[in-house]
């Protein structure tokens, strides 16, 4: 071998010259074939890969869309309805797109709430964690500027009322709105702004997603016990075994995606998005996308609107301290009934905001949200705090292997490798 080449495991004398000489291959096997994972993954692990192939296919089916469409408040709407009428396929790449964006946060949110009840957040995954939640807010507002570029009258509306929120920043506030619109109402500037933000804002979350899984190799995945594998019989090479069971997830997840593009395109979205935008006919309800509404609904749970978008916007910044509020020394769930409960009754409290949010916020539907956003905040700032103090984890398993496998199991025919008598807890 020559000197200064790398050298290359590989057979195949193509992607061997290449590997000697930029060995991408090389770092593909590492990370992606013989890369030690938990041995003990569910379904619930198939998401985080769900999320990136979303992802490959929002950019995929927006360069296209964005061949065709026209950033211009006289021919936004129009240049839409050729896409859907005129070019060949446009129907199926927009209801594609469209769709692709509830399916996207669909797969976001189970892979936060695996986060939440699996204990992911927890040391020494916090970093791994944050840039998650910097993922999040980097798809909110990906896909409320999307949401605009139709030009439809939810799109103007939307874009009115989400941006004049920054007018309650004191001192500021007013001189931020009118650079968010480029003058003095939601018009053409606004509408071209916000077309470049959402076409540059992917490939920004794509160099975030890289870090997010860069810090995950170094960590070490959690796993559905939360504890740490002690050796190579608590692990599984990712391929061939997480990937065959990641495409079995992909199938149903593209089942799913498909049932929704061919037989319900239009049913995540609103028809008022079909008529064209008008500044002078304001819509009687308006609301945002379905996945904007438990926190549309906390922004219209307070009174007062700075305290609205204070919560609004503290309603996410709060995950970003989640790894410090959840004292447990316990990650997982499993292992911590009480706390289970609580998590469950954080999740209808979610989706009690998220119907809540679809209503007018008027009679008994701001007193709903104003108790949902009450239960909401105190799961962070008052129950997981007090439950790490207080409550008694169930006893950890001695080792992944043991707990997959049984008291019995054997590897290579002999005992398990490390296997020591329980412990009443292990403290993960």
């Amino acid at each position: 071998m020559a000197i200064g080449l790398h050298d290359s495991p590989f057979k195949n004398p193509v992607i061997r010259w290449v590997d000697q000489r930029l060995p991408v291959f090389t770092m593909m096997q590492k990370e992606y074939g013989t890369f030690p994972t938990p041995r003990n993954f569910n379904y619930f692990w198939n998401f985080g890969a769900l999320a990136m192939i979303n992802l490959l296919i929002m950019i995929a089916t927006g360069v296209f869309l964005s061949m065709h469409y026209t950033a211009h408040t006289a021919y936004a709407f129009d240049s839409v309805e050729r896409i859907m009428r005129d070019v060949n396929y446009g129907w199926l790449i927009r209801y594609v797109h469209m769709n692709g964006a509830s399916m996207f946060f669909i797969v976001v949110y189970i892979h936060i709430w695996r986060g939440l009840y699996y204990g992911s957040y927890k040391a020494p995954r916090e970093l791994l964690w944050m840039l998650g939640v910097v993922i999040f807010l980097l798809m909110m507002a990906t896909a409320f500027m999307g949401y605009v570029l139709p030009w439809g009258q939810m799109s103007f509306w939307g874009a009115t009322v989400i941006t004049n929120l920054f007018s309650a920043i004191p001192l500021v506030g007013h001189d931020i709105v009118i650079w968010l619109w480029g003058g003095f109402s939601v018009d053409n500037p606004t509408l071209n702004r916000f077309f470049s933000l959402h076409y540059l804002l992917p490939f920004v979350i794509v160099g975030v997603v890289f870090l997010h899984v860069a810090a995950l190799h170094i960590t070490g995945s959690n796993n559905p016990l939360g504890i740490e594998p002690k050796g190579p019989q608590d692990t599984l090479p990712f391929h061939p075994y997480y990937t065959i069971k990641d495409s079995v997830g992909m199938v149903a997840y593209f089942a799913v995606f498909a049932f929704l593009v061919f037989f319900m395109p239009n049913y995540l979205g609103h028809p008022d998005n079909y008529i064209p935008a008008n500044p002078l006919s304001t819509p009687a309800h308006i609301v945002p996308e379905w996945y904007f509404l438990p926190f549309y609904a906390i922004l219209r749970a307070v009174p007062d609107k700075l305290g609205g978008v204070v919560l609004m916007f503290g309603s996410i910044a709060i995950l970003f301290v989640l790894p410090w509020l959840d004292t447990s020394k316990v990650r997982s769930m499993r292992f911590r009934p009480i706390a289970r409960i609580f998590l469950l009754l954080w999740t209808i409290n979610f989706f009690v905001l998220m119907w809540v949010g679809a209503k007018p916020a008027e009679g008994h539907y701001v007193l709903i949200a104003q108790i949902a956003t009450v239960i909401y905040f105190a799961y962070f700032l008052v129950v997981l705090p007090a439950l790490g103090r207080l409550e008694k984890p169930l006893p950890l398993p001695e080792s992944i292997a043991r707990a997959v496998l049984g008291p019995n199991a054997t590897l290579g025919g002999g005992p398990v490798p490390g296997a020591v008598a329980a412990k009443p807890m292990d403290k993960a």
